[in-house]
């Protein structure tokens, strides 16, 4: 008897019933970035289509979202210079503009799930996501603004804690802290294994938060290592984490594998700026077709093993679909 694999594949109605892998707004949270003021909306240059918002304008972007079916949300800040200094104070401010933002969106929405991003560079005058001591990132230190900054997110609604910042132990000092403060029911979404990436420079365009010098390599791990994953993966499930993320996606579904197989916690990848970026040059290009980039991008990340994926085409896809 001769295989032939193709009659499977004779037509779209069979070629659906057979899929491995499918793919549901159900599974994407869509990053948004947030500044100061009113009736401002601001096109990112480096990408095409994605805007930052003043919180007016962002709350009717979330309510479309929600029509569309998207339900989870990561905010992201961008701060003007003068509100920055070394050690990131305005983070915890509660009367910043961020942390009112977080709290006006639980408010007006609160069947949705909210996520916030702890690192100290869109706060600080270095651009790190640590305290610099001379010329290095100091980590123990560190960790005391990470804890205020998740707990004044905690406190101002957010479900779910993201600590981006690649400290070590940050996930089990942040998690005793909101523990210790009420906040048993409050998710941490660990930046896991996050590498030094080239991929982060249109997500620094819309923050203004590049490193003032040097690059994070101290911190943020190198992509030639995959085994190195698992160490941090070790940690991060031992103090606490609820969800194992890896940062960028299409260079790393290795690394997403590696985690699924290997954790029984969600597994996250976030498409990250220039990922998305590289799709909307090229097809603005007329290189390649944006929308089947898209769909074969985010169904690779999930057939990966991530169970969550944080994309920038989240509010596209899902346009697309309905």
């Amino acid at each position: 008897m001769q295989r032939r694999p193709r009659r499977n594949r004779k037509s779209e109605a069979v070629r659906h019933m057979v899929e491995e892998t499918s793919l549901s707004v159900k599974d994407l949270i869509f990053p948004l970035f947030l500044i100061d003021g009113n009736q401002k909306k601001v096109e990112v240059k480096s990408m095409p289509g994605i805007y930052r918002f003043s919180i007016d304008l962002m709350l009717r972007e979330i309510e479309s979202c929600l029509k569309l079916g998207i339900r989870a949300f990561d905010v992201f800040p961008a701060y003007p210079e003068e509100l920055k200094d070394p050690l990131a104070t305005e983070s915890y401010n509660p009367e910043t503009f961020y942390l009112k933002a977080l709290r006006e969106i639980k408010k007006q929405f609160p069947e949705v799930c909210l996520m916030s991003d702890v690192a100290m560079d869109p706060y600080s005058s270095d651009g790190h996501d640590g305290i610099v001591k001379d010329g290095k990132i100091l980590n123990d230190e560190t960790l005391e603004v990470l804890g205020r900054m998740s707990l004044a997110q905690a406190d101002a609604g957010v479900d779910i804690i993201g600590p981006s910042d690649m400290m070590d132990g940050r996930v089990g000092f942040i998690r005793d802290l909101l523990d210790d403060h009420g906040f048993i029911d409050t998710s941490i979404m660990s930046y896991t294994a996050k590498y030094a990436s080239a991929f982060y420079g249109p997500f620094r365009d819309a923050l203004d938060s590049a490193p003032k010098f040097g690059d994070k390599k101290t911190y943020q791990m190198d992509y030639s290592n995959s085994k190195e994953a698992l160490i941090e993966a070790d940690l991060d499930v031992e103090e606490g984490a609820d969800f194992l993320m890896v940062k960028p996606a299409l260079s790393y579904l290795d690394i997403i594998k590696l985690l699924n197989d290997n954790y029984p916690v969600p597994i996250a990848a976030y498409n990250v700026s220039g990922e998305y970026s590289m799709v909307k040059a090229s097809a603005a290009n007329g290189w390649i077709d944006s929308e089947r980039a898209m769909l074969e991008i985010l169904t690779s990340i999930k057939r990966a093993g991530a169970k969550v994926i944080l994309t920038y085409f989240a509010k596209e896809y899902a346009e697309l679909i309905k």
